[in-house]
């Protein structure tokens, strides 16, 4: 009896970690411009900051600079280079599709930077 309770502090435990790693990723989202909704789950949120990093990688690796490229929050950009700009999630946009779109831009860039 005491061992399962054991495995229940560790599995609340577990999802209270959890929980407050997706708070403090959605917190670095917002930062970005980027909407996380209340319907989107720990997932979600883990896959919409993974395609932002690999879109900035690729700003990065072509000499961008996203403090001059990204606008402050709810203002509207002059980047050096539009592409440079990251793309806004779309009002009717899941996150996944919002991921698959940032992900496609990051190709776009890569292909750019093969080409220079």
């Amino acid at each position: 009896m005491l061992e399962r309770t054991a495995q229940g502090d560790d599995s609340r435990d577990r999802d209270r970690d959890r929980d407050r790693v997706a708070q403090e990723i959605t917190g670095r989202l917002a930062t970005r411009g980027v909407e996380v909704r209340d319907s989107d789950g720990r997932d979600d949120v883990t896959t919409m900051a993974d395609a932002v990093e690999r879109f900035e990688e690729q700003v990065f690796a072509l000499g961008g600079d996203l403090m001059v490229d990204e606008p402050p929050p709810g203002q509207a950009g002059r980047p050096d280079d539009a592409r440079f700009q990251l793309p806004l999630r779309r009002a009717d946009e899941s996150a996944a599709e919002y991921a698959r779109r940032l992900d496609q831009a990051s190709r776009e860039l890569r292909k750019h930077r093969r080409d220079l």
